[in-house]
């Protein structure tokens, strides 16, 4: 299976939650809003499958080592900060 990147065409920022899921009883579910969808059409194709890749940098070197390769690919990576949130 081939894997090719969704570009975005404009910076998107949106917040959202974390919804909690009884299969692995855990906060594990992300519902994509409104101004993604509309930024990557693709993902209404209902027939396409689709798949991501997370990547999780200890410190802000090997993340810089990353970014610094990034520059030498087409790819461009979505910036996720994970909170957790007080009432």
């Amino acid at each position: 299976m081939e894997k090719r990147t969704l570009s975005p065409r404009k910076i998107v920022k949106t917040n959202g939650k974390l919804l909690y899921d009884e299969g692995t009883k855990s906060f594990s579910r992300i519902r994509l809003k409104k101004e993604i969808i509309e930024e990557f059409p693709q993902l209404r194709e209902r027939r396409s499958s689709f798949s991501y890749e997370l990547k999780f940098f200890r410190d802000s070197e090997e993340l810089e080592r990353m970014i610094k390769k990034l520059g030498k690919e087409e790819n461009m990576p979505i910036l996720m900060w994970l909170y957790k949130e007080s009432y």
